[in-house]
């Protein structure tokens, strides 16, 4: 959250400084650099507006709650920086190269881009050292850790401050090459660069929230964590399933198909459930919900006609109870664990947050 708000903050003083650069001199590039400032300002907007909605609590219409929103709203982020920046950008370069215009007063442009430049870096900056205190010091690549995350308000606020500190060197190029280098077309030419750099950033936005909306599991890390608390539990004879769905960038749910020792009574195998629940909210508190449908291990005699061994229980042969038994708990932490584990483990297609081995107290709210 901090880190959107100190974007916004310096996208929305820059723009203001750029549009007035841009009505004195005239520069293309600094027009779309304009352009790309006011995107990035919406775009901070949209994604505190995913932030708030995700962290809505449960109700009747969303039992499992809203952390989804966070991904639809990064996902209507790439949309805005795709259509309204990278086109808009490409449109104005594309204009300026066939018919320049002269850029005049360019030491206007180099002090309003240099002051952008010291903004966003500023932003940047604050972004990188949350990144830094997610990952907790493991050698993490910052791009392994975009495309990793499941926090996209984190992610697209670096590749946004990242895309815009690229432009502004674009622009700076171009506006040197028609001022001072008299070439007329390097203005234009500067903003198509900076609207294929706004197209691409929107790409991998767009690449990365869909995955994330499409559903997708925990990382390796955590999945044999959870399955490790399965083993050690002797009242679990098999485990013949584990599912898991990230429900936003707080919330885990778990669903599990489990084999039982035949000789749990009924309140013996709610206890066991209740357990199971617990250790597993304990070693990551953003498992929010674990749902649970026992079967019993039952062999029978090797002559006798029931061979159902294998079989969940029917609601002939148990109370309804023992069919499907759920344990939710609508609890949010954060989700510096899981980040990180994946990009250890190596073929996980993003990652939890590292920190995944110390204890659940230890962990920090990233909200």
């Amino acid at each position: 959250m901090r880190v959107v708000l100190v974007a916004l903050t310096g996208n929305s003083a820059i723009a203001v400084a750029k549009f007035a650069a841009f009505a004195v001199s005239g520069s293309s590039a600094m027009l779309t650099e304009a352009i790309h400032s006011v995107v990035d300002s919406v775009d901070q907007v949209l994604l505190l507006v995913g932030e708030a909605r995700s962290r809505k609590p449960a109700d009747d219409a969303h039992p499992l709650g809203y952390g989804m929103e966070a991904y639809f709203w990064s996902f209507v982020v790439a949309l805005m920086v795709l259509l309204l920046g990278g086109v808009a950008s490409l449109y104005q370069g594309v204009r300026h190269i066939l018919a320049p215009d002269p850029v005049v007063a360019p030491g206007l442009n180099f002090a309003v881009l240099a002051l952008a430049a010291v903004f966003e870096g500023v932003s940047f900056a604050t972004g990188y050292r949350e990144f830094k205190r997610v990952v907790r010091g493991r050698e993490t690549r910052l791009w392994a850790f975009i495309r990793l995350s499941k926090d996209p308000s984190l992610y697209a606020s670096l590749l946004e401050d990242m895309a815009a500190l690229v432009g502004i060197v674009f622009a700076a190029a171009g506006i040197a090459g028609a001022a001072i280098l008299h070439v007329p077309w390097a203005d234009g030419a500067a903003s198509v660069g900076i609207g294929l750099i706004m197209t691409g950033v929107a790409a991998v936005l767009a690449n990365e929230t869909r995955s994330l909306i499409a559903g997708e599991a925990v990382s390796p890390v955590v999945l044999a964590r959870l399955r490790e608390i399965l083993r050690r539990d002797r009242r679990v004879a098999e485990i013949r399933e584990i599912a898991t769905l990230h429900l936003g960038p707080r919330a885990v749910l778990v669903a599990l198909t489990l084999e039982f020792q035949s000789d749990l009574s009924v309140a013996d195998l709610s206890r066991a459930i209740a357990d199971i629940t617990a250790a597993m909210q304990d070693a990551d508190g953003r498992v929010a919900s674990v749902y649970v449908r026992p079967t019993r291990n039952q062999t029978p005699p090797p002559d006798s006609p029931d061979e159902r061994a294998d079989e969940p229980l029917a609601e002939s042969d148990a109370p309804a109870h023992d069919q499907m038994v759920g344990q939710q708990h609508d609890h949010r932490a954060d989700d510096g664990d899981e980040q990180a584990g994946n990009v250890q483990a190596g073929d996980s297609r993003r990652a939890e947050e590292v920190g995944e081995n110390k204890p659940a107290h230890e962990r920090a709210d990233d909200a």
